[in-house]
């Protein structure tokens, strides 16, 4: 391990650096704006169609278009300035809530429009994961990514638990407004604070660009299983996520009940990453990776079980603390993604991660169908093991940096 990562850092520290605050405060204006805005096109589409399927659709259609932009368009987060990116693509999300405030759009005009923004969410993710690679350094920058990822947790837990009730005071169209005012915010406050960087000037097509960038990438020792063990185990605790509004009427929860068992996961989160970001050294976070992940998958397999409401509850809490395995692995990827590639690396793995958890709770879903919805649970904490034990090798700290 290099010398800048074996000195613990401090959240404090990384508080310090004016540009992970410039990051940090875009991302939780973002996040939640964009969740606010899911939750309002949800009633939407719902009043307009009476559809289950399009109502769901509004739910998620921002996640699967995002492969799209990282199969052809991650190359433009290390083509052009950061700043840019970033300023623009919040822009780019005030102009569609207007447009869905104001533009009385079709029901599936509004999906593609949606959709079509989406595609561009790996290229500024991508743009903001190279920003923190060149402010932070050692630790600071373990903790930095794990703050980003907390700060996405924690607003999109505020988003679904505030979308309901403002667009009941407000109504859809000015809930959108509000959407559009927060993704305004957060442009501004990214061109106003975010520092000029030069821009590489680079030949050829932004296409050909990207292929070849993530040809060179998945070819990078590592990098492929180091985007698998992040991404896949995310997918299926999303799986089980998605499983408990219909687990919880199979059970017979109250709606009280249902709320704390949504909210359970993201509280481990939360719970873990301050804990193991705080409580342990770089190297030992290291070494609990492995630990870690079996924390996350095993308590899942209980749910086949009929198990009483708290341990219910605290199987998912326990679920969410494993999810701290992923401070272990950013200073292995950081190193394993190519200096001049840094930004489509972030973008690659983003899109990854995005993609597989928007296929992880349709593949689940379909075993519910069949199967009782507490084994299709189970389900989710087997694969997540067997995941792990597959992937153990990738997992397995080294020994020198």
């Amino acid at each position: 391990m290099t010398d800048q990562f074996t000195a613990k850092a401090t959240y404090g520290q990384v508080f310090a650096v004016t540009q992970f605050r410039v990051i940090f405060a875009g991302r939780l204006l973002g996040v939640m704006s964009d969740t606010l805005r899911s939750v309002a096109l949800a009633v939407l589409v719902f009043r307009q169609t009476a559809s289950p399927l399009l109502t769901a659709m509004a739910f998620t259609i921002g996640f699967l278009p995002q492969a799209a932009g990282g199969l052809f368009l991650a190359a433009m987060a290390d083509r052009f300035s950061p700043r840019t990116l970033i300023a623009t693509g919040y822009a780019l999300q005030c102009a569609v809530g207007l447009l869905l405030a104001f533009g009385h759009l079709p029901v599936v005009a509004s999906l593609l429009l949606v959709a079509a923004v989406a595609c561009l969410t790996p290229v500024t993710t991508g743009a903001a994961g190279r920003v923190m690679a060149e402010v932070l350094t050692g630790d600071t920058y373990v903790l930095g990514r794990s703050l980003s990822y907390l700060v996405a947790v924690a607003a999109q837990m505020v988003g679904m638990a505030a979308g309901g009730v403002l667009v009941g005071w407000l109504g859809v169209e000015r809930t959108m407004l509000v959407t559009a005012g927060a993704h305004l915010l957060a442009s501004v406050i990214s061109r106003l604070f975010l520092s000029r960087t030069e821009v590489v000037r680079q030949g050829g097509s932004i296409v050909r660009r990207t292929f070849q960038g993530n040809a060179a990438l998945v070819a990078a020792p590592g990098v492929t299983k180091l985007i698998m063990v992040q991404c896949l185990p995310a997918a299926y605790l999303a799986a089980a996520g998605s499983l408990l509004i219909p687990y919880a009427a199979q059970r017979a929860f109250d709606p009280r009940e249902t709320g704390i068992l949504l909210a359970a996961t993201s509280v481990g989160m939360l719970i873990g990453d301050v804990v193991v970001g705080r409580a342990f050294a770089p190297a030992t976070r290291e070494r609990l990776v492995l630990p870690l992940l079996l924390v996350m998958g095993t308590p899942p397999i209980a749910l086949v079980l009929d198990l009483p409401y708290p341990a219910v509850a605290a199987a998912y809490v326990i679920t969410g603390v494993g999810s701290a395995y992923l401070l272990g692995l950013q200073r292995r990827f950081l190193e394993a993604v190519p200096a001049d590639l840094q930004g489509q690396g972030f973008a690659l793995l983003n899109t990854t991660t995005m993609t597989i958890q928007g296929i992880g709770p349709l593949v689940f879903g379909v075993f519910a169908e069949f199967l009782p919805v507490g084994l299709a649970i189970a389900l989710t904490g087997v694969s997540s093991v067997l995941t792990t034990l597959l992937l153990r090798n990738a997992i397995r700290p080294r020994t020198s940096g």
